[in-house]
């Protein structure tokens, strides 16, 4: 048995006995929360989408690289680099 083999082995072994030892259980689901309703005694009215609309945003550079990620730095930020997520 080369080196190589008894490597290969060893690492099997390793992954045979881990996938052995922990539990298959199913990935746990989150519910979807509800949004709380503000209470009516509230003075500020509610706002319309128009408003939204035009209230600021900040809007990312949004330059992509070669694996397809985007720039989350400032639109027209003037690092030379850019930050991928």
């Amino acid at each position: 048995m080369s080196k190589i083999d008894a490597m290969r082995a060893m690492r099997e072994a390793r992954y045979n006995a881990a996938q052995s030892a922990k539990p298959r259980a199913a990935r746990p689901t989150a519910a979807p929360t509800a949004p709380t309703a503000p209470p009516k005694d509230s003075q500020k009215a509610p706002q319309k989408a128009e408003d939204l609309a035009e209230a600021p945003s900040e809007e990312l550079c949004g330059h992509r690289n070669m694996s397809g990620r985007t720039c989350t730095r400032d639109k027209g930020h003037a690092a030379k680099s850019h930050r991928y997520s």
